[in-house]
């Protein structure tokens, strides 16, 4: 990063016709949310995060923010935590596929709207990963991504759970007999 280049809290400030008084705004601000003065001059590192309960994939998300926060904070630097849309596949009507670009523009502006001076993608499945990375790279803003892993399983004591690499049991659809068989041309 050149010398030249507003850092941190600096960055894209709001404009109120004075930068100095924008920045000493900003500062009373985030002063206000418990960060200290010299925190405040590091360099601001956001994590943008797509947990949230209507998103099963993503319920571990807050460990690994609270792990990225931790890591940020060890090399320096100030870590933001911001909510992006959250694609939660099996709760999204007809398909998260119809909301990976909107996610990417939300991702984009959060990027940009905020002083950012990096960003930490968290996210965790193939139409979350994408828009982040799609967003980030349209905003200009240095990135790099966590992809979560795979989704946690349930724990039932009396039944397997399908989310694995082979069911436990089959769909009553996928029964033997039950789907009509095509006359041989």
């Amino acid at each position: 990063m050149s010398d030249d280049k507003p850092q941190g809290l600096a960055r894209g400030l709001t404009h109120y016709g004075d930068a100095g008084f924008a920045l000493f705004l900003r500062r009373s601000f985030a002063r206000s949310m418990g960060y200290s003065t010299a925190l405040l001059a590091e360099p601001t590192i956001g994590i943008a995060s797509a947990a949230s309960d209507l998103n099963n994939c993503h319920r571990h998300f807050p460990e690994l923010i609270d792990a990225v926060k931790r890591g940020v904070l060890a090399a320096g630097g100030l870590p933001l935590a911001f909510p992006t849309i959250s694609l939660g596949e099996v709760f999204l009507h007809p398909t998260s596929l119809m909301y990976r670009n909107l996610m990417a523009m939300d991702v984009e502006e959060m990027c940009r709207a905020q002083p950012l001076d990096a960003v930490v993608l968290v996210g965790g499945c193939d139409k979350t990963v994408p828009a982040q990375l799609m967003g980030a790279a349209s905003a200009g803003v240095p990135a790099i991504g966590l992809v979560a892993g795979p989704m946690l399983r349930p724990s039932n004591a009396r039944e397997r759970s399908c989310r694995s690499r082979r069911p436990a049991r089959p769909h009553p659809a996928a029964a033997p007999g039950t789907f009509p068989r095509r006359p041989s041309p």
